[in-house]
């Protein structure tokens, strides 16, 4: 395998928790609940889900929910050495979240910067929260409804000789990983690689994923 370039996922990945369904569970009526159902089941789509769940909360709470992802959100053990381990060995690391950005951006600061960071943006300027899409699907895209898509931008991205390493826990990740030469997976991801016959490496910390690439790609780094 040549030089690697990873994709890690944000939420529930970089994060212990998935920020998305914190705010819901926190601020949202319970009509949010089939909506993530239909997006895990993928009888809906990752980014009509997301609109969905988002056009639940009023504006008018943008201040507390911010302040309550910003406050609850907790760093994976390990990723501030393994972002220094990237830079380290000169491996490009890029951040590509089904996130938002009023959350993605700042929790990530403290650890940038990075070979580059792609999110969902947020629009408050309605009466409810509104989610813009501007990392949308290409035409090689089978989905056409990933919201931020994951293979598009690696498919962007992506030098012919290089290794593709994506680290995902969730199904934002599935398309991405179908792709990718190494996948790094926790939680749902797992359950779907294995359904799927995908291989896969397990992880629950970011000491853990530099021990796997080392592993699999040390001659290379």
């Amino acid at each position: 395998m040549d030089k690697p370039i990873i994709f890690c996922d944000f939420d529930g990945t970089i994060t212990d928790q998935d920020n998305i369904i914190a705010i819901m569970k926190k601020f949202a009526p319970p009509e949010w609940l089939p909506v993530k159902d239909g997006v895990l089941d993928q009888t809906l789509s990752i980014r009509e889900g997301v609109a969905k769940m988002f056009s639940l909360l009023p504006v008018s709470a943008k201040d507390e929910i911010i302040s309550y992802v910003l406050q609850q959100a907790q760093i994976r053990e390990g990723f501030g050495d393994f972002v220094a381990y990237t830079k380290k060995h000169n491996i490009p690391l890029y951040i590509v979240s089904g996130g938002i950005d009023f959350f993605v951006h700042p929790l990530l600061e403290p650890f940038g910067p990075f070979a580059g960071v792609y999110c969902n943006e947020s629009d408050f300027s309605g009466d409810t929260i509104l989610i813009h899409y501007p990392h949308g699907c290409d035409s090689e895209c089978t989905s056409q409804g990933c919201g931020c898509c994951k293979p598009s931008i690696i498919r962007t991205l992506l030098k012919n000789d290089a290794t593709s390493i994506v680290i995902g826990d969730s199904i934002t990740d599935l398309e991405a990983a179908k792709r990718a030469d190494l996948v790094i997976a926790r939680d749902f991801l797992i359950e779907k690689c294995e359904e799927l016959n995908i291989p896969y490496e397990p992880f629950t910390n970011f000491h853990e994923v530099m021990d796997i690439i080392d592993s699999r790609l040390g001659v290379k780094l």
